[in-house]
């Protein structure tokens, strides 16, 4: 029997990982009475991808049966494809499962294209259905299965995870492949929020052995995989374990970046420095600060505690974001900047803001119209109109999340942006409502990377002189400025230095150099080594202590960190001359410098990677 799991990814990204797909294919091929039986065989496609096109592709590998993992982002255009298959291969079996099926079997098999649909964790029901399949029978009884006009299925028992062998460890999924790899840890939530079905139907909590988890770790190393996604929504509520697991990860892959979800109300000191330790992200749910919309989502929250623990955050140097949904019942306009307002004062890394999704499946969805709240019936079931929020208010609300993803996430604000919001007397909030209105009705999508720069300074250009607070714009610009070449060195990677045996070989002043790619050379209103002793500043204060005399900086990452150089002018126009195909004597007969000086500049330049040889040496 040939088989064939189908992933949809929403766009080409580390993440467009198909590892629903592969823990499936592990299941049926581990499993003994299939052994050598069923063949597998996992095709993957994006939203974008043509819907018959896809199925065409599916259609030439003949198979028996084609199972879809499906997701809110992904129905429509699952649903698209089988459609197409249906009519391609008419005798072919069709089937889904994932989260949508699971919360909203009803739904899809409305649709009328799928033969059966698998509810909850599916490696189990998949393996039954295919044995009963092949015997010539009907899968329908078995626990997870749903068949169209069928009794609504009781969810399968949970698995004892380590028997689904890891397609990892198997070889079958290569992590190195999409740029990252989707780690799971665990299965199941803890917590009961009324908006989310991580927890419906798992069996509390169940947690992959360690000694797989090292095993995997390992491999990850190995094969240096740059970046890890770690699914597993209660990481640190085992306290004990995550830290073993941090641990673990600073000794065997500290060079390969994390990104985790970690509950705020289980990070003490010692787990803050220890993902301070490696190289992390870590995501926060924070949702709303305000406690009466929480409990009402079953949530618990101590506003004085979530800052605390920020602070651990902050003060161990570690990654953090936050979540934030507007729309939850109880909320409104008002509350919803309130929330953004308490979010932005944590400094965090980064905000990720979403309309509330009634999802089904959840308790929210059986009690929204209970609480008046209009939705989408379809994907992906955002609200539309709520008893706190018009339709109006809602997308003013979308804008405003717009607005804080460009210029303070996006736009890698969050070292100078409390800084710039308090000399304007303005909240954060507020000063977003006003950047929203400054890119008014221009999508984020349509908003380019190396745009955002120029539109954080046009706007505080504009909004400093509209609260007649010129006097403070310099400086503005100046942290402005220094952050985002800051942001651009820390990603960029430095040029191995010469030797110092190459350095003796070569003369500095006659051979062509140049700029190296990881070095920025800017120009300042303040001296910037001033700005940045003075850390997070208070621009009234600062601008009345020094003077805007200007300087010249160098930037560029080396030895595991950003370095700021303030050099005089003859200098930094030195750096600036070099041209790659002349000698920076011949470039700079202008320029007020002995040659001992620019030699001694240029040695030290080249030894740091601020510059690059860029022709074959000349001794």
């Amino acid at each position: 029997m040939k088989i064939t799991l189908v992933a949809i990814h929403p766009h080409p990204s580390p993440q467009a990982v198909p590892l629903a797909c592969a823990f499936l294919q592990e299941a049926l091929l581990s499993d003994h009475a299939l052994h050598g039986k069923v063949h597998t065989g996992i095709a993957e496609f994006f939203l974008h991808d043509d819907a018959a096109r896809c199925a065409r592709d599916i259609a030439a590998r003949a198979p028996d049966l084609v199972a879809f993992s499906v997701y809110v982002w992904s129905r429509d255009h699952a649903v698209a494809v089988a459609r197409e298959l249906r009519s391609l291969l008419p005798g072919l079996i069709l089937c889904a499962g994932g989260a949508e099926p699971t919360a909203n079997p009803a739904g899809l098999l409305d649709e009328g294209v799928f033969d059966f649909l698998v509810r909850g964790e599916g490696e189990a029901p998949l393996v039954q259905a295919v044995r009963l399949l092949r015997a010539g029978g009907n899968p329908a009884g078995v626990p997870g299965i749903v068949v169209p006009g069928g009794a609504a299925a009781a969810m399968p028992p949970p698995l004892e995870l380590d028997t689904v062998p890891s397609p990892y460890l198997s070889g079958r999924l290569d992590p190195a492949i999409p740029g990252g790899a989707l780690w799971q840890l665990s299965r199941g939530c803890d917590f009961a929020c009324s908006f989310c079905f991580d927890h419906k139907g798992s069996g509390g909590v169940r947690r992959f052995s360690m000694d797989r988890i090292e095993a995997e770790l390992r491999l990850f190393a190995r094969l240096k995989v740059p970046q890890v996604f770690v699914l597993d929504s209660t990481f640190n509520k085992d306290v004990k374990r995550a830290k073993a697991i941090l641990r673990l990860i600073g000794k065997v892959a500290p060079h390969v970046h994390f990104h985790f979800e970690v509950r705020s109300e289980f990070i003490d000191p010692e787990m803050a420095d220890l993902f301070a330790s490696i190289t992390c992200s870590l995501q926060i749910g924070l949702q709303s600060s305000d406690a009466a919309v929480l409990r009402g989502v079953g949530r618990g929250f101590d506003r004085d505690d979530f800052e605390h623990r920020a602070f651990l955050l902050n003060q161990s140097g570690a990654i953090f974001g936050f979540d934030l949904i507007f729309g939850l019942p109880g909320d409104t306009p008002e509350l919803f900047r309130s929330s953004l307002d308490f979010a932005l004062s944590l400094y965090p890394n980064h905000l990720d803001i979403f309309p509330l999704a009634v999802l089904p499946g959840t308790r929210l969805y059986g009690k929204a119209q209970a609480l008046g709240l209009e939705h989408l019936d379809a994907p992906p079931y955002t609200v539309l109109a709520t008893p706190g929020y018009t339709a109006g208010e809602l997308a003013q609300a979308g804008r405003l999340a717009s607005a804080c993803d460009v210029f303070y996430s996006r736009g890698k604000a969050v070292a100078w942006f409390n800084s710039v919001v308090t000399a304007l007397k303005l909240t954060p909030s507020a000063f977003l409502t006003s950047f929203a209105s400054f890119l008014g009705e221009r999508a984020e999508a349509e908003i380019l990377e190396e745009e955002i720069w120029g539109l954080q300074r046009a706007f505080l250009e504009r909004i400093f002189k509209e609260r007649k607070k010129g006097k403070l714009l310099p400086l503005a610009l100046d942290l402005a400025d220094y952050h985002h070449h800051y942001a651009a060195a820390l990603m960029a990677t430095p040029p191995a230095p010469p030797s110092q045996k190459q350095l003796r070989k070569l003369d500095p002043l006659r051979q062509p150099l140049a700029l190296s790619a990881s070095t920025t050379l800017a120009r300042f209103n303040y001296e910037v080594l001033e700005i940045l002793d003075a850390g997070e500043p208070d621009l009234a204060e600062f601008s009345a202590c020094f003077n805007p005399t200007g300087s010249c900086a160098v930037i560029y990452p080396a030895h595991g960190e950003v370095c700021t150089e303030s050099v005089s002018t003859p200098y930094f126009e030195l750096l600036g001359a070099l041209d790659g195909k002349a000698g920076a004597w011949a470039l700079c007969p202008g320029i007020p410098l002995s040659e001992t000086e620019a030699r001694e500049f240029l040695e030290f330049a080249l030894a740091e990677g601020i510059v690059v040889v860029a022709g074959p040496a000349q001794v």
